[in-house]
């Protein structure tokens, strides 16, 4: 998702766009990454692939989330170094950030306490591709940087109903309850905790700000500046989809992390500010749901 909202962008912006689809380029295999990055010598790699998921991926695959993001981020980060490659945009997840940091999140809290228990393996692989992005600046010089997006949507997003974050988890759970005539949909959690929300166009316009004015921060946030509760996010879902039926609360569910709101300024002082809100959003990305849910749920 991420990475094809960059590429699409980039190309109408008249660069010239390199790489491979994750069916095409194994990026755990340290070898064929290397092959691949020496040969093309981009002079900027944007790093966007991850494995990713929600409450109920992460509680169920910790090993997989930690150490395949772990050889990811080092396969692509090493073999960037070995083609000397001018510009590395490393993109993390707001997860880094502790449980209880204060809000909301500033650059500066990385580390400062706890993490939500929820995705620590996630989280921990992320701050490790941090904390190598920034060891290469320091050891070798390097200009790279590395952005934290807020949780992003979009065309192109993960349906699965198992693996997938909570916006397009409940897009599909909706649509499947109003297409099966199902009278209720359960939900993770109480409804209260608070997340923000960025459309994948809008990250991808703010990474091309970045990597074109890249030496002057070492970690910088990327989010839209509004919250919503996870009970006005279902509401909203509902209604967007066209769901009549109720909705349940399962409280014996894990609710994640509280609130998780980013600071956002030292992007927004460079100019860029998101375009699309999000029920506008959430629109386009049913439009495309309904145009191509047969390939993203499985």
């Amino acid at each position: 998702m991420v990475g094809s909202a960059i590429a699409h962008l980039a190309d109408e912006q008249g660069h010239e766009v390199l790489g491979k689809g994750s069916n095409d380029l194994d990026l755990c295999d340290r070898k064929a990454v290397f092959a691949e990055i020496l040969e093309a010598k981009p002079d900027v790699l944007i790093i966007a692939a991850a494995k990713v998921g929600g409450i109920r991926a992460n509680s169920e695959q910790p090993v997989d989330f930690l150490t395949i993001n772990l050889q990811i981020q080092g396969n692509l980060l090493d073999a960037a170094h070995a083609a000397q490659i001018e510009k590395v945009l490393f993109l993390g997840s707001s997860c880094i950030y502790p449980k209880f940091a204060p809000q909301p999140l500033k650059e500066e809290s990385l580390l400062t306490s706890p993490l939500e228990e929820t995705n620590e393996p996630y989280a921990i692989a992320k701050i490790a591709g941090i904390k190598l992005v920034d060891a290469y600046k320091k050891q070798y010089g390097h200009n790279w940087l590395s952005a934290m997006p807020t949780n992003l949507y979009g065309p192109r997003d993960n349906f699965h109903p198992e693996n997938s974050h909570v916006l397009p988890a409940l897009i599909q759970r909706f649509h499947l309850a109003k297409e099966q005539g199902v009278e209720t949909v359960t939900i993770w959690g109480d409804g209260t905790p608070l997340r923000e929300f960025l459309h994948v166009e809008d990250l991808a316009r703010a990474c091309l700000i970045l990597v074109g004015d890249i030496e002057i921060e070492t970690l910088v946030n990327i989010g839209s500046g509004h919250e919503v509760s996870i009970k006005e996010l279902a509401e909203l879902v509902s209604e967007v989809v066209g769901y009549s039926g109720g909705v349940r609360f399962d409280t014996s569910k894990p609710n994640g992390t509280p609130r998780k709101l980013l600071d956002s300024s030292k992007i927004m002082n460079k100019g860029w500010m998101p375009k699309i809100d999000l029920e506008s959003g959430i629109k386009s990305s049913y439009e495309w749901y309904l145009a191509n849910n047969n390939r993203r749920m499985t």
